[in-house]
């Protein structure tokens, strides 16, 4: 029982470093290209952890994050249950791909969770940016994802997470 509440302890702090680095004050001009550190911590768990990390862990996710942007709730939690559904049908793939394969991927899936996010922003009646530079987000959290993929993994090793 001790392990398993220690696993949980360092998963949801992971989410809550991911959190304050997704509220880090930026330059306007550098908010383009923000990392999406939520949906990428939520894609390395849903892989490692398909079993702990789902879809409802998703969504749980994805209200934080509307309450901690002051987004529309549900609006990032949707995104998200539609990134860890195709995170969880794809991880034992994932777990195969290089590091390059996987930041494609990555690429993929942080791109339609903003492509989804804009959409329903859109529909809410929300303002939304003119141009496709809010996908710059998908490009750096691509290239960030190997690095936060060997830190995770050598977190979940050292703390012995499962």
């Amino acid at each position: 029982m001790r392990a398993k509440a220690h696993s949980i302890w360092v998963i949801l702090l992971s989410f809550f470093i991911a959190y304050l680095l997704a509220i880090i004050p930026f330059p306007d001009w550098a908010m383009n290209y923000r990392p999406e550190w939520v949906p990428m911590v939520l894609i390395y768990w849903a892989m490692a952890l398909p079993y702990r990390v789902g879809i409802g862990s998703a969504w749980v996710a994805g209200l934080l994050l509307d309450v901690l942007e002051g987004s529309t709730l549900g609006i990032n939690a949707m995104a998200l249950v539609v990134i860890a559904y195709v995170a969880l049908s794809l991880h034992l793939r994932m777990r195969m791909f290089s590091t390059l394969q996987q930041s494609g991927l990555v690429l993929a899936l942080v791109g339609l969770n903003l492509m989804l996010c804009n959409w329903l922003q859109i529909v809410t009646g929300q303002s939304v940016p003119s141009n496709l530079m809010f996908l710059m987000a998908a490009l750096t959290s691509a290239v960030i994802w190997p690095s936060l993929f060997q830190l995770l993994r050598q977190i979940r090793r050292s703390f012995d997470v499962h």
